[in-house]
């Protein structure tokens, strides 16, 4: 796996997803390190290639945005070749062809959301290596190592909007207090048939956790 040069911008990073029905709600931590220098306290991690597609960004940064604007482009592609847009699946496989062709060159770590007409809401993670996993949620980036029991525990099928805007907030939270890579704000993202929805939660706005 390529690693790093001296100096290059490195999302160590927490990112996540989450279906419910009707949608998927994905969020990120906003921080960008080069090094130990804090580079960027409030990136967005959240890309959309897609009116209804988005994916959440962890590794090299310059690695993670070149490959966003590549499937972007093939997707707006897709669209005017088909007279329809992209589904889900196809964005994440776009992605999932780059990463693992490139898997020697690339430090990418890829979580793939949205909302289709043919297949509804999807969650695709494509971690380091670039092999394609559907799932009903996903964790990424340095900080998701800290949090897997806490998602294990909590997730459950058939949570709400709501529920599950509150399970990643708490989840990012929670990895931002424990990984120095993660901080920043909490940027969220409802996708849904009726469009994208976006917040911040800033700092004083985070869960409290208790570090006993």
């Amino acid at each position: 796996m390529a690693s790093l040069k001296p100096g290059e911008a490195n999302l160590g990073t927490t990112i996540m997803a989450v279906k419910f029905d009707g949608g998927v709600v994905i969020g990120a931590d906003s921080r960008t390190s080069t090094g130990t220098y804090v580079a960027n306290r409030v990136t967005d991690k959240l890309t959309k290639v897609h009116d209804r597609i988005y994916c959440c960004r962890s590794g090299s940064a310059a690695d993670t945005q070149a490959i966003a604007d590549i499937v972007k482009y093939y997707l707006d592609l897709y669209t005017a070749q088909h007279d329809e847009p992209p589904t889900v699946s196809v964005a994440a496989s776009l992605f999932q062809e780059i990463c693992y062709q490139n898997k020697g060159h690339l430090m990418a770590g890829i979580i793939v959301g949205g909302w289709d007409e043919q297949n509804g809401p999807s969650v695709y993670n494509v971690p380091l290596g670039g092999s394609l996993h559907s799932e009903e949620y996903a964790i990424g980036g340095s900080g998701s190592t800290y949090i897997y029991g806490y998602c294990d525990k909590t997730f459950r099928p058939g949570m709400s909007k709501d529920e599950c805007i509150e399970f990643v907030k708490n989840a990012v939270s929670l990895a931002m207090t424990r990984d120095g890579s993660s901080g920043g704000v909490i940027r969220t993202a409802v996708i849904t048939e009726d469009g994208v929805e976006r917040t911040v939660t800033y700092g004083d706005q985070l869960p409290q956790q208790y570090l006993g």
